[in-house]
């Protein structure tokens, strides 16, 4: 989709803020992709540890919240 010239120098005020956010900040970018590694990007877990973790799951009824009567 192709804009006229009057819109292509627009930027919209979440642009702008977050443009000035990050030259404010310099080192913002690494200390998120340090933040996402810490809780996401994991190692692999060992077979050996799934099938333990398997193993130990109790089973779950099928709807949770009805009573056995």
């Amino acid at each position: 989709m192709k804009f006229s010239k009057q819109f292509s120098m627009y930027e919209s005020d979440h642009t702008q803020f977050i443009k000035s956010l990050r030259a404010q900040t310099p080192g913002m970018e690494d200390r998120q992709r340090q933040g996402r590694a810490l809780l996401w990007d994991k190692e692999p877990t060992p077979l050996s540890e799934q099938d333990r973790i398997k193993a130990s799951t109790v089973k779950q009824q099928a709807y949770v919240y009805q009573n056995k009567l």
